[in-house]
């Protein structure tokens, strides 16, 4: 296997962290203890997933230890994927029927999923240096997608890498939940809280919140 892994999946390989990325010691630290507690999962950065000429991009925080760390797929394996594929789904996005495991077969029309960071970060909770030390991939993998006019950040992390990614000031451009945004180059960004499953079971964020969010973005996508 090569260092940058078997990224030919990817639908923007240009764009994809070397498989033994070490811009972050703390997360190679992860990575590393985890391959050897668990040597079949995928313990890497994880790939973006979905359609290259996509007119609709979704930007998670990055992968869940559980779920895309150990799938390989983003929001793949663990519970905070069941939303976003269902709405995905419900939407008309997705060929296939998803079931929660990157064999299932599923390609993603018109859309693409992202992350703001691409390890797996302890707890869930990158630190700024280690967000800032990916977003040249998440730069890479918006410049890539010709077709894109609509990004849905998925929390505000997500939401403040795109932001600072078009030059303009945080402060202008707040997040909050069903907000929308025209950014500077033309592209509009929609929030989102994230569809984790603690967002979700406490009620932060409903099926009917989601969908309204995945509503909008699809009538300005297209």
């Amino acid at each position: 296997m090569s260092d940058h892994g078997p990224l030919s999946f990817s639908p923007l390989p240009n764009a994809e962290a070397p498989k033994a990325c070490r811009r972050c010691p703390r997360l190679v630290a992860l990575r590393k203890s985890l391959r050897a507690e668990e040597p079949k999962w995928w313990n890497a950065p994880v790939p973006a997933f979905g359609d290259p000429g996509a007119s609709l991009a979704v930007v998670g925080l990055a992968p869940g230890k559980e779920g895309a760390n150990r799938t390989g797929r983003p929001f793949t394996g663990d519970a905070s994927g069941e939303l976003l594929f269902a709405t995905l789904t419900k939407f008309g996005f997705v060929d296939g029927t998803f079931r929660n495991d990157p064999d299932d077969g599923i390609a993603l029309r018109g859309a693409i999923i992202l992350n703001a960071v691409k390890c797996l970060p302890p707890e869930n909770k990158p630190t700024a240096a280690e967000i800032e030390n990916c977003r040249p991939y998440l730069a890479k993998a918006l410049k890539g997608l010709p077709e894109l006019t609509v990004i849905l950040a998925l929390g505000k992390i997500a939401h403040d890498s795109i932001i600072r990614l078009s030059g303009a000031k945080l402060a202008t451009y707040k997040f909050a939940h069903g907000a929308k945004h025209d950014l500077p180059d033309g592209r509009i960004l929609l929030d989102s809280y994230h569809c984790s499953r603690y967002n979700v079971n406490t009620k932060r964020l409903t099926v009917e919140m989601f969908e309204d969010v995945f509503r909008l973005a699809q009538s300005l996508s297209q």
